[in-house]
């Protein structure tokens, strides 16, 4: 059975890429720390005909994300695309300018969105070699290309990733293997953020699914709402 594992899911674009894979023959395996809100969203997208299970893991947690992965893995018969988009809490992502930033306050973001997609990278990239496919798919707000000076620290931990998503798809090249950035240059739902248009989530799976099937040469993409 085909699968995606969603890193960082959630009830709006994690559900939105769930229900473009599932509805597409894709098992989906959802990943995040709240186990019950987890449950929740393997219960709509079972109601909805969709094979989903829950693997409860923090990103922050590399052993228990790994394992996490393995077990969707051994679940589904392996992982065929990965999605890593988690997102800070609101309310409690300390949010600072470049003047204002402490090292720790980037060093926080760093480990959230780099090395958290770096370690689910490296607890799929194994087998997607060896299988000779795969896609590997890492979801930023437009922070990344053009940052606003009052997220400083999360756009620099943003760009990073961007940056080192965009350099494996040229390291990946020529391997089956497509890795890309998905910049998402709106707030999804309401209200906008910092004056950035709205959009909904289900707009903008589809650049998922279009990054994994029709424009596996692309090393990235930006949705504009």
């Amino acid at each position: 059975m085909t699968s995606i594992a969603i890193v960082g899911a959630g009830p709006q674009l994690g559900l939105a890429i769930a229900r473009t894979f599932g509805t597409q023959g894709y098992a989906v395996a959802l990943v995040s720390r709240n186990s019950e809100k987890l449950d929740n969203l393997v219960s709509t997208l079972t109601t909805e005909g969709i094979t989903a299970a829950a693997f409860p893991a923090d990103v922050l947690d590399r052993d228990a994300l790994a394992q996490a992965l393995k077990d969707a893995a051994a679940r589904f018969g392996g992982i065929d695309v990965l999605e890593y988009s988690p997102l800070g809490t609101f309310g409690q992502v300390v949010l600072t300018t470049p003047a204002a930033s402490d090292y720790s306050h980037i060093q926080h973001e760093i480990e959230f969105q780099l090395y958290g997609a770096i370690a689910a990278t490296k607890a799929v990239l194994p087998a997607m070699r060896e299988a000779g496919t795969g896609t590997l798919l890492y979801t930023t707000g437009a922070g990344s290309l053009d940052p606003l000076p009052v997220v400083g620290n999360v756009n620099a931990a943003a760009a990073a990733l961007r940056n080192w998503a965009v350099n494996l798809h040229k390291e990946l090249d020529g391997t089956g293997i497509q890795a890309a950035h998905i910049g998402i240059d709106a707030t999804i739902g309401t209200p906008t953020f910092y004056g950035q248009p709205c959009a909904t989530a289900d707009q903008i799976s589809p650049v998922h699914w279009e990054l994994h099937t029709t424009k596996r040469d692309h090393a990235e993409q930006i949705f504009k709402g």
